[in-house]
């Protein structure tokens, strides 16, 4: 007998669910946007606009069998989801992969693709104008923007300001060094312990020139942009799922990736209290572990797939096509990338490639 597997979001994890899932059950993807959005692409495809049409997948002919509903989700119980238009689906199993929000341009802010593409392109001509850049959050999002940049307009100044007194804590020593050593290359203003004293009297991604002070003086630039604040999209969660919620808004999970306390109920990506970096690739993995186990389910056999967070962070930080860092857990520690795999696996096409097959696109 068929299930009907309800996913909520249609990014990285959920878009792989689906898939995964569409052979063998009903899926239901509900997703708002008319797109997939490779999010690792938009910080190139706001320094290159020709090249930004490359993150944007529809989703049609991402399932065969299964169907993408278009809208969001304002509730979720254990039997369904209720939509922002007022209907209702009814769903056998549950999967939880709305993600999270992150400011623009590392995230876009519209469900249109058109639109964003718009939106990307004026912001790319105010960015173009302009010859001194602040990044607020020295994260690998704002890393990954300052070698964009300056990949771009290698003569413009870019200063990137963070409270933290490390770089990309938590990760090698070596590899901290190396992303240091390429920073300083590049030419980008590194400033961390150093904070805002204020928010720049400019909205971010608009050209226009501002003095800020911060406790390490002040900062004059012509540009500006957020490269901090994860915001959860777990607002939907009521009910009794509303309490597997964590104080700050993430979704507790077993090491099956079930909501706890609900075995037909899955949550992936961002969203969970999983104690390992929110990255695609690990929505990717969680997405597996979730397949199996509803499959497994479905069968009316024992769901036996855990996922288990390596205790060694992994991380592909590319600065532009040809630089960046990166490394791998291994049962020796950490593994270092040299700078010519992480542009060569990552850096030149964002993975763009990957997804070319999974949504069935040319």
């Amino acid at each position: 007998m068929s299930r009907t597997v309800a996913v909520i979001g249609g990014g990285y994890g959920g878009s792989a669910v689906a898939k995964a899932l569409d052979a063998e059950t009903d899926v239901v993807l509900i997703e708002p946007k008319d797109a997939f959005v490779h999010a690792a692409g938009s910080l190139r495809a706001l320094v290159r606009p020709e090249w930004a049409g490359n993150i944007f997948f529809p989703y049609d002919r991402l399932l065969r069998r299964g169907r993408i509903v278009r809208d969001r989700a304002v509730s979720v119980d254990p039997e369904g989801v209720t939509l922002a238009s007022g209907g209702h689906v009814a769903a056998d199993y549950l999967v939880l992969a709305s993600g999270s929000g992150y400011p623009y341009p590392a995230k876009t802010e519209t469900d249109s693709a058109d639109e964003a593409l718009d939106r990307l392109r004026v912001t790319h001509k105010e960015l173009a104008g302009a010859a001194r850049v602040l990044i607020t959050g020295a994260g690998p999002v704002g890393l990954e923007l300052s070698g964009e940049i300056k990949a771009v307009w290698p003569d413009k100044q870019v200063t990137i300001v963070d409270p933290a007194e490390e770089l990309v804590p938590g990760f090698a020593a070596e590899m901290r060094a190396d992303l240091q050593r390429q920073l300083d290359a590049l030419g980008v203003d590194l400033r961390l312990g150093t904070a805002l004293t204020g928010e720049p009297p400019v909205a971010p991604g608009r050209a226009e020139t501002f003095t800020v002070g911060s406790t390490g003086g002040e900062i004059s630039a012509d540009i500006w942009f957020r490269a901090h604040g994860v915001r959860v999209n777990t607002g939907y969660l009521r009910d009794g799922l509303a309490a597997a919620l964590t104080p700050q808004g993430r979704v507790r999970v077993t090491e099956t990736l079930t909501v706890d306390g609900h075995e037909h109920v899955y949550a992936l990506g961002d969203i969970t209290d999983l104690a390992e970096a929110k990255m695609a690739g690990y929505a990717m993995r969680h997405a597996e572990v979730i397949a199996a186990n509803i499959l497994a389910q479905v069968r009316g056999e024992r769901p036996t797939a855990v996922y288990r967070p390596s205790p060694i962070p992994a991380i592909i930080l590319p600065l532009g096509p040809n630089g960046g860092v990166g490394q791998f857990p291994s049962p020796d520690g950490p593994t270092l990338l040299p700078t010519e795999t992480v542009a060569e696996y990552k850096g030149r096409d964002l993975f763009t490639g990957r997804f070319t097959e999974l949504f069935g696109t040319t």
